[in-house]
């Protein structure tokens, strides 16, 4: 099938839109249900897509970066995000949940292997996700690599992206009083989790739109606000997980199972400007991962959207598609 035609934009890069042929939400437990979609060859090699955040949601465009006559492309927006019930909750809402989440999805639709895709918390996701069921994982695509560490969010939350982009950090900062600086993490959590929803959505506004305006390369830190209800699911999850530090028991946990995907391989694509999740994290990663090839877009930033990652990721998926009898798929 023809990709969509264009000129330097990222849907230039895409294969052309289509729909799910089946749709379904699926009772996990704990009382949430996740909405799970499939779209592309029923019998096609399996890839599932892991989205961002925590508390993103999957779009249509994420189905874009499979070759539809190929592949069986499986999307689902994680426990309290997108589609699925209940909306910002995170009640029985930990990376453990959703590595299960993942692992019931793959069993309910009979597949033994398949590709994991993600990217951001994706990433960090998959990773998780493949070192505890490396035998269900046949590849990994990651972009935009984030590591759940310490030094990462404090450079995102403790004034190193500040250092570029002192004017919007003073926007994101300056809604909470100075005694409570020394950690916006926790400020904003109590802010987030007040129980009144002007104050949530207020101050999940403030928390979506710091990571928004530097997501992009060409954006310049300009975007547009995110709607109060999708922000307050961002926020809330996000902040859940940082709180918790991801819920891993190390700070290096992820680096120092590698060994257990040490054999998978996988590829990594990363803006060389990302501001959310610096390079060195995913540089690091492909220095613990032999079977990983790395790939740096030049003028590029985080988001998914960026032209160079877009156009990396269909070709990869393309000649991992290619590789189907090498990956036992």
């Amino acid at each position: 099938m023809d990709k969509v035609s264009g000129q330097n934009r990222a849907v230039a890069h895409l294969y052309a839109s289509l729909d799910p042929y089946e749709q379904h939400m699926l009772d996990v437990g704990d009382g949430h249900h996740i909405y799970v979609e499939q779209c592309g060859n029923p019998n096609g090699i399996p890839v599932v897509v892991l989205h961002g955040g925590p508390g993103g949601g999957c779009s249509p465009a994420m189905r874009r970066y499979f070759d539809p006559d190929l592949y069986r492309i499986i999307l689902f927006d994680q426990r309290g995000c997108g589609r699925s019930r209940p909306h910002a909750s995170v009640e029985a809402n930990t990376t453990w949940h959703l590595v299960a989440d993942i692992e019931q999805i793959r069993v309910s639709l009979g597949i033994d292997r398949w590709i994991v895709f993600g990217g951001s918390w994706g990433a960090t996701l998959a990773l998780i996700y493949a070192q505890e069921h490396p035998s269900h994982v046949a590849a990994l695509a990651l972009r935009g690599v984030f590591l759940m560490t310490r030094p990462e969010l404090d450079w995102f939350y403790g004034g190193g992206a500040a250092r570029f982009w002192p004017d919007l950090w003073q926007k994101f900062a300056g809604l909470i009083p100075e005694d409570e600086q020394d950690d916006l993490i926790a400020a904003y959590h109590r802010r987030l989790f007040s129980g009144d929803i002007e104050t949530e959505i207020k101050f999940a506004k403030a928390w979506s739109g710091w990571e928004n305006a530097l997501a992009a390369i060409g954006s310049d830190g300009l975007v547009g606000e995110s709607q109060g209800a999708y922000a307050r699911a961002f926020a809330r999850l996000e902040n859940h997980y940082f709180m918790h530090a991801g819920f891993l028991n190390e700070d290096q946990q992820i680096l120092d199972r590698m060994t257990r995907i040490a054999d998978i391989p996988g590829v990594i694509v990363q803006g060389r400007y990302d501001m959310i999740c610096p390079p060195q994290s995913a540089y690091t990663l492909a220095a613990h991962w032999p079977q990983s090839r790395l790939v740096m877009i030049g003028r590029a930033g985080h988001a998914l959207s960026e032209p160079g990652i877009s156009a990396e990721l269909v070709r990869s998926m393309d000649l991992m598609a290619m590789q189907r009898d090498r990956l036992s798929l």
